[in-house]
């Protein structure tokens, strides 16, 4: 089989209907598109949310509130999930964090809280700390280097 041979799939192929050409086209006077009404002039189109000259509900309904594009989104991890997951005296950064099923993604940075207790010294290398954290690691004998 050469290029030159190969031909579409019967019926794949469609003429286009070329509207509006007059009566002997085959389409009649009305070109394909009825009687009277928005649908039949030149120039309609759906736009999306449109609703005939009413106000569309995106208007009608009350804007509130404020979305900061800028903000810094953490993963959020606890001081107990910490002691829960890891041996003493691992190195816990974001990477070994997402390796351990802690968190899914790093977002902008890893955030350590300060909710529950640990008892193994673990060398902590994350984004950003809180300070009843940093005081619960410190104190089970850990350290603490907020990059």
């Amino acid at each position: 089989m050469k290029l030159h041979e190969l031909s579409p799939a019967e019926g794949s192929k469609k003429s286009v209907k070329r509207i509006g050409r007059g009566t002997a086209s085959g389409q009649g006077k009305t070109a394909g598109k009825g009687q009277k009404g928005q649908k039949s002039r030149s120039g309609y189109s759906r736009r999306a949310g449109f609703e005939g000259g009413q106000m569309p509900l995106q208007r009608r309904v009350p804007k509130r509130g404020f979305n900061n594009i800028f903000a810094t989104e953490y993963a959020v991890v606890n001081v107990s999930t910490l002691n829960d997951r890891f041996e003493a005296g691992a190195t816990v950064d974001a990477q070994s964090l997402v390796e351990a099923g802690v968190i899914k993604k790093t977002l902008d940075g890893v955030k350590v809280l300060g909710k529950g207790e640990i008892t193994k010294a673990l060398t902590v290398k994350v984004t950003a700390i809180s300070e009843s954290a940093k005081a619960k690691i410190e104190a089970a004998g850990g350290k603490v280097e907020v990059l």
